[in-house]
């Protein structure tokens, strides 16, 4: 080879190796722990709405992300597999509702937490305040005292000649204390007695629509609790075994056949919380990432189930409503 081809031959390659090497570098892909709680299956429409978030902003799992799914089936299973989480040493923790979120607290003061549901963020002590939450936690919240006292109201609506009406309450939910309060101070304004019934477990939920039976309730307010949107079908069934109308917070248990749902978009909620995954990958630090609250609300209602339970809606609630299942 003629010494100014072996030279014209040395230079192209000394400019091209690097280029090569940089296009052959693999690309990030970004972990994020996933802490559910109960079957994956209840939660699919949110799942998905969190995956379509992070695909608009150009996050495909199995390419640049990988979601790594643990999930609970007691409450007092949630530490450890957040801490399974720490241990894999994800680069992000997603723990959808005040009920992960206290357990991956606990598990990591390092690793950014991401809410998506949080009921009452400040309230808790997951965040300083919602401006500026400090620490490593952040995300998505919906009003879930100013939401229960409306569900009490459209219950009440729906029923007008009621006076006893069943609280259903998860004692492992960290909000429901608080809403509790806040319930209890609208049934007395409405002229409505309560009858508080508490159930964390699949047993202590049919022994609560059994004991709100007997107390003679006429309805049912079921706060927001993951295991609530979890059982939605139990729910359902406990509904009309017991002939006790329920309304909730998940428009997920109208779908299943519960009677009315007054609450926050959980949807839109999943996919706007891939905004604050986004930031924190971009290098934002929770602590820095206000948190903001849901803008929409919707109630539904199911007119197959109130026909079922001998119910008539009112005319004006059917017109307020955002859904009608018919």
């Amino acid at each position: 080879m003629e010494r100014r081809h072996f030279i014209k031959f040395a230079g192209g390659a000394a400019l091209t190796w690097p280029t090569l090497a940089l296009g052959q570098q693999a690309t990030k892909v970004w972990r994020i722990g996933y802490l559910g709680f109960g079957e994956a299956s209840s939660w699919t429409s949110e799942i998905d709405a969190l995956r379509g978030g992070l695909r608009d902003l150009g996050y495909v799992d199995g390419k640049n992300v990988k979601i790594e799914f643990r999930w609970a089936e007691r409450v007092d299973q949630t530490y450890e597999l957040a801490t399974q989480l720490v241990q894999m040493n994800v680069d992000i923790i997603f723990a959808p509702a005040s009920t992960q979120v206290e357990p991956a607290r606990r598990a990591t003061a390092t690793i950014p937490i991401v809410f998506a549901q949080h009921a009452d963020p400040v309230g808790l002590g997951d965040v300083a305040s919602l401006s500026r939450p400090g620490g490593n936690i952040t995300g998505m919240s919906m009003l879930l005292t100013e939401v229960s006292v409306k569900e009490l109201e459209i219950l009440r609506e729906t029923l007008p000649e009621a006076t006893r009406i069943g609280l259903l309450w998860n004692p492992t939910t960290p909000s429901h204390p608080t809403a509790v309060k806040a319930v209890e101070g609208a049934a007395d304004k409405l002229g409505v007695h309560l009858v508080p019934a508490p159930a964390s477990t699949v047993s202590q939920i049919q022994d609560a629509f059994l004991t709100m039976s007997r107390e003679r309730a006429s309805g049912v307010l079921v706060l927001s609790s993951p295991l609530y949107s979890a059982r939605a079908e139990l729910l359902a069934e406990l509904q009309m075994k017991h002939q006790l109308p329920a309304i909730f917070a998940n428009r997920a248990n109208v779908d299943a056949g519960g009677l009315a749902s007054y609450g926050a978009d959980l949807n839109d909620l999943y996919r706007r919380a891939a905004l604050y995954i986004d930031k924190i990958f971009k290098g934002t630090a929770p602590a820095d990432l206000p948190v903001e609250q849901a803008s929409k609300y919707f109630m539904v209602l199911n007119l197959k189930t109130a026909k079922a339970l001998g119910i008539n809606l009112p005319p004006t609630m059917l017109a307020r409503a955002d859904e009608v299942i018919e």
